[in-house]
């Protein structure tokens, strides 16, 4: 396995440095500052929110120097706040930097959100705003609407979680308990012009999915959002006062998200810097730079990981039953969903890993790496796992049961006691997941 782990691991290297958001972002910045000189702004204004924030802010502060930026504050994940080469943590010069949780929202958030607020409101038309947009915000960016407390967010979003809720799902209903998503956020800005660089972290690409839309037009309504609740079984477990915003929404009592004729999006521009679609297109070329076949199976993965895992598994096999001379790479991504119901440890990537695992067992020259392109596959310090046909054989010499860790929703200590893990550490992007398959 030693050899193809080190194949799978270098494929999976370059899909991450072809999202670096350092250098995306200084990719762009001679086209904002040609923008600003153009329209004759007197200001120009940092914010930003996500796992790559600090890292796009660190590119526009060397891209632009202290005397060009006004102000800014940006926030990102616990960790997420490093120099990536020399890994030391350090506050930047004119962008304040905040660090909060991710993915349930904490107290830290608030303040850093407050704190981007504040600065849009003192902002006006002769202000060019550049928005940094990453995915994690929709966690990281918070202030519940009035009458909802973080309490409460933090428990109806921990549900949907739970419960399997994609990232479309759970973003309908945060946006329709905050301040600033679903184009909100471009409301507090106007009359100022915004531009957003955005690096998505959600199938499709769509702008008002990635982060929860803060400066995008929200396509969903107060009435979709309850339809998420009860689409989960959630109605009698969610917050009482998450039920009764949603319905008097849903009533059409509160006003609704911005949609697309608002004039306020007039003077905002949401660009796509940073996609899963990158990622993987660079894994297939540093693949086929190894001599490897290579065929990207999908951009759009989704659905329970455990399934994907055996229809992985499933392909794997086929290919293997070919008997094709040389080796073949398939490569896919996107975002799959675990439904937790048991007590364990784990991760959507590792899940999946798990469970193509034991599809395999006992084929010689299958290995698949799946993990997420942030560093961190759940509440779990790996990125994914590296697995390959004899991976669930030598875990039963050490007594353990696959499927029962499967089960317990506990892949993370399994392949943790077969050293088989994926860890990275924070990579300072985010662009969902991507699966590396190496099948002789």
């Amino acid at each position: 396995m030693h050899e193809k782990k080190e194949i799978v691991e270098k494929i999976f290297i370059s899909a991450l440095e072809s999202v670096d958001p350092l250098q995306i972002v200084k990719g762009y910045a001679e086209e904002v500052r040609s923008y600003f000189a153009t329209k004759h702004f007197t200001k120009l204004v940092v914010v930003g929110f996500g796992k790559a924030a600090y890292q796009m802010a660190r590119a526009v502060e060397e891209s632009f120097g202290e005397d060009a930026l006004s102000e800014g504050a940006v926030v990102t994940k616990y960790g997420h706040a490093v120099h990536k080469r020399s890994a030391v943590s350090g506050q930047l010069k004119t962008i304040k930097v905040f660090e909060a949780a991710h993915p349930i929202p904490d107290e830290n958030g608030i303040r850093a959100t407050e704190k981007i607020i504040k600065l849009l409101q003192q902002t006006d038309e002769k202000t060019l705003v550049l928005c940094l947009v990453s995915g994690g915000g929709s966690a990281l960016f918070v202030s519940p609407c009035e009458g909802i407390t973080l309490k409460e967010k933090q428990r109806i979003t921990d549900l949907l979680m739970k419960a399997g809720a994609d990232i479309t799902d759970l973003n309908a209903v945060r946006k329709h308990l905050s301040k600033v998503k679903g184009g909100r956020l471009a409301e507090i800005a106007w009359p100022s012009e915004v531009i957003s660089l955005m690096i998505s972290d959600v199938i499709g690409d769509k702008l008002d999915v990635i982060a929860s839309g803060p400066t995008a037009p929200d396509s969903s309504t107060y009435k979709d959002a309850l339809g998420v609740i009860n689409k989960y079984g959630l109605s009698e477990s969610a917050p009482p006062r998450v039920m009764d915003l949603l319905n008097s929404g849903a009533g059409g009592k509160v006003n609704d998200t911005p949609k697309e004729q608002d004039p306020v999006f007039e003077k905002v521009q949401n660009i796509i810097i940073g996609s899963n679609g990158i990622a993987i297109e660079a894994a297939k070329n540093e693949a086929e730079v190894l001599g490897l076949q290579t065929e990207i199976l999908s951009t759009e993965i989704a659905g329970d990981a455990g399934v994907v895992g055996k229809w992985l598994a499933e392909k794997a096999k086929g290919r293997k039953a070919q008997r094709h001379k040389g080796s073949k790479c398939y490569i896919s991504g996107g975002e799959t969903t675990v439904r937790v119901t048991g007590k364990g440890k784990g991760g959507r990537n590792m899940e999946l890993a798990l469970s193509f695992a034991i599809e395999i067992e006992g084929d010689e020259g299958i290995t698949l790496l799946s993990a997420g392109t942030d560093g961190t596959d759940g509440p779990t310090d790996a990125a994914g796992a590296v697995v390959d046909g004899e991976t669930i054989s030598e875990a039963r010499k050490l007594g353990l049961d696959p499927g029962e860790y499967l089960t317990n929703n506990d892949s993370y200590n399994f392949f943790k006691k077969i050293d088989a893990l994926l860890i990275t550490g924070p990579t300072g992007t985010n662009v969902m997941d991507v699966q590396i398959m190496v099948v002789d």
